[in-house]
C-alpha cells in the first residue's frame, strides 16, 4: 500500500494487520462498531470461516479475553488517526464500561474522553424479568487538544411553547425566540430557527425490516446514526475510516456525505457487499486483497480456500476441520457442500461424497473443484447414475464459474 493514503478504499482483511500499512497520522474520523461480547451466533453476520474464527478467539477466555482481542484493533488506530481526529466507538451493557477502562482510557487518556452517547432504540423484544435494554453506548475520544464539533450541523428543532420548559413565544425582527425564566427572575432568550445542539442521548429508530437500507444482518446500524457522527466530527473532504465495516455503512454515509472513506473487513462477502452498495450510489470505489483469479485462489491457503467457496453460497463453513467426514460446510439451504482444491476430480470423490451425505439423510449435495473427469466412468457420469438410480442430487461446480459470479456480484 505504500506510505500515500488510498483513499475511497476497501481492504480485505484483519484490521489489526491492515492498520500497520496504513500512513500515520492519515485520517480524521474513525467509527468502530465491533462484535458485541454477546456469544450470540447471530452476530457472525456473513456466517463465513473468517468471521467464524475470530467469532472463537473473542470467546475462548471469557470477557478479558475479549477486551484483548477489542484491545489489539485500537491501538493501531490510534497512530492512524490525525492529532486532530476523534474515534467512536460503539458498544453495549455487556462490556462497555470495560471498553472504556482497560482500551479507550488507556489508549487515549481518560482526559480525552468527551461523550458517553446512549443511543436509544425501541424495536426487539421484551424480557418479563427485567427492564427492557434498548440502548447501545458510543464512547467519543479526542487524540489531541482540539477536535472537530459542528454542532449547528446536527441541530435539531426546539420544541415550542411550554412543551419545552414553559416559556413564551416573542417575535423581534422578524425572528422567534422563546423566553425562559430562571427562578432569579432573569429571563433567558432562546432563538428557535437555529435549533438546538442534541443532548448526549439520541433517539434514533434503528433499521425496520421493510426499510431499503436493510441489507439482512441483525448487526446494521442506521444511515442517520452514521450522519450524525459523520456531520458533527469531520468536515466535508475530511477522510472517515471504519475498520470493521461490514456492509458498508460508514462508507456509504461518509460519501454522500462529501467525505473520503477508508474501511476495513475480514469477510470477502462484506467488502464485496460493500462495493456494490457504494457503487449503487456512484461512488468511485477500489477493493485490495480479494482474490480475482484462479490461480490466486489455487494457491490461497487450503482451508481459507474452503471458506472462500462456502461464502458464494451464503453458506456456514463446517468448523472441524479434520475427520469432517467430507463435508466441508453447508449452504444457506443446509446442503452439505465438499471442497476440492485440485484440478480432475473423479468419481471416487462423488462416491465418498455421496456415503457422507446419505449419514446426514441428505438427497442433496454440491461439490466444488477446479474441474471434473468427464471422461466415461468420471465424475459427471456419477452423478448421473446416483440421481437415476438413488435420487441424490449432486452439484458439480467449477472454481471458475463461481469466481465469475462472485466478480459480477452474482451471489448464490
Amino acid at each position: 500500500m505504500g506510505k500515500k493514503l488510498k483513499t475511497n478504499s476497501i481492504f480485505r482483511g484483519d484490521c489489526k494487520d491492515i492498520m500497520k500499512q496504513l500512513p500515520k497520522e492519515s485520517v480524521d474520523l474513525i467509527y468502530i462498531d465491533p462484535p458485541f461480547f454477546s456469544n450470540r451466533i447471530h452476530e457472525i453476520i456473513w456466517g463465513n470461516g473468517y468471521e467464524l474464527k475470530a467469532f472463537e478467539d473473542r470467546w475462548k477466555g471469557g470477557i478479558m479475553n475479549y477486551i484483548d482481542w477489542l484491545k489489539e484493533r485500537v491501538e493501531p488506530s490510534y497512530d492512524v488517526l490525525k492529532e486532530t481526529g476523534s474515534l467512536f466507538l460503539h458498544c453495549d451493557w455487556r462490556a462497555d464500561y470495560k471498553i472504556r477502562n482497560y482500551i479507550l482510557d488507556d489508549i487515549f487518556g481518560s482526559e480525552k474522553f468527551l461523550n458517553e452517547i446512549i443511543w436509544k432504540y425501541s424495536v426487539g423484544g421484551r424480557s418479563p424479568k427485567y427492564f427492557p435494554r434498548k440502548h447501545n453506548t458510543i464512547f467519543w475520544y479526542a487524540k489531541g487538544k482540539t477536535w472537530t464539533f459542528n454542532k449547528d450541523a446536527v441541530s435539531i428543532p426546539r420544541k415550542t411553547g411550554y412543551e419545552s420548559f414553559g416559556g413564551r413565544i416573542i417575535e423581534e425582527d422578524g425572528k422567534k425566540y422563546q423566553i425562559k425564566v430562571a427562578k432569579s427572575g432573569k429571563e433567558y432568550k432562546y432563538r428557535l430557527d437555529k435549533g438546538k445542539t442534541p443532548e448526549d442521548v439520541w433517539e434514533i429508530q434503528s433499521i425496520q425490516s421493510q426499510s431499503k437500507e436493510r441489507l439482512g444482518y441483525p448487526t446494521q446500524k442506521p444511515e442517520l446514526l452514521l450522519e450524525r457522527i459523520i456531520k458533527a466530527a469531520s468536515n466535508e473532504k475530511d477522510v472517515v475510516f471504519d475498520p470493521m465495516c461490514g456492509g458498508g455503512t460508514t462508507p456509504a454515509v461518509a460519501y454522500n456525505l462529501n467525505r473520503k472513506f477508508i474501511g476495513i473487513d475480514v469477510s470477502p462477502i462484506a467488502c464485496q457487499v460493500t462495493k456494490k452498495r457504494l457503487e449503487d450510489i456512484g461512488a468511485p470505489i477500489t477493493v485490495y486483497n480479494m482474490p480475482t483469479t484462479v490461480k490466486e485462489l489455487k494457491e490461497m491457503d487450503p482451508y481459507k480456500f474452503q471458506d472462500w467457496v462456502v461464502e458464494r453460497y451464503s453458506g456456514r463453513v463446517n468448523t472441524k476441520k479434520s475427520g469432517d467426514k467430507g463435508i466441508d460446510g453447508y449452504t444457506n439451504d443446509g446442503v452439505p457442500m465438499q471442497v476440492k482444491r485440485s484440478y480432475g476430480v473423479g468419481r471416487n470423490v462423488v462416491d465418498n461424497f455421496e456415503t457422507a451425505i446419505r449419514r446426514k439423510r441428505k438427497k442433496k449435495g454440491v461439490i466444488v473443484g477446479f474441474s471434473f473427469t468427464e471422461t466415461k466412468g468420471g465424475a459427471y457420469e456419477e452423478v448421473k447414475r446416483a440421481k437415476l438410480e438413488e435420487g441424490l442430487e449432486i452439484k458439480l461446480v467449477t472454481v471458475k464459474e463461481l469466481l465469475n459470479k462472485f466478480l459480477n456480484n452474482d451471489f448464490e
